[in-house]
């Protein structure tokens, strides 16, 4: 199964696919890392954002997008652009999206450690939590 990882942060969607066969987990090489909105964005920009997250999705065959969930009150919150990302990823048809909790993916880590870290699979510092999120969704299915 082919899950990719998201965390959103401000205007951007952080993404990592992890597949796992057999027990195997490998990291395809992605064209990118993460997906950015403008600042000022429009409906076209919207829109646009959904074509190119589909577009990347199908083109990397991927079964399933695990989101981390954002706290929606407190120091901190996500931000309004953020929830509109993820609304805009959830919105997509014929891709199964799920949200899961920091506490779910603490759980998941601490019942199956991570076997490698981010950076020792050759990801960027900033990809380590859409990893994790990702690891931590094919420890839950």
């Amino acid at each position: 199964m082919r899950i990719c990882g998201v965390e959103l942060a401000a205007n951007d969607a952080v993404i990592c696919i992890l597949n796992q066969e057999d027990s195997q987990f490998t990291l395809p090489d992605c064209r990118v890392k993460k997906l950015s909105l403008p600042k000022d964005h429009s409906r076209a920009d919207l829109q646009q954002f959904q074509f190119a997250f589909e577009k990347l999705m199908s083109d990397y065959k991927v079964d399933k997008v695990a989101i981390k969930e954002r706290l929606t009150k407190g120091k901190f919150a996500g931000g309004a652009v953020s929830f509109k990302l993820e609304a805009t990823i959830q919105l997509l048809k014929d891709l199964e999206v799920v949200l899961i909790a920091s506490t779910q993916i603490k759980s998941a880590l601490k019942d199956n450690p991570l076997p490698i870290t981010a950076t020792d699979a050759g990801l960027k510092v900033f990809q380590e939590n859409a990893f994790t999120t990702a690891y931590a969704a094919h420890m839950l299915a």
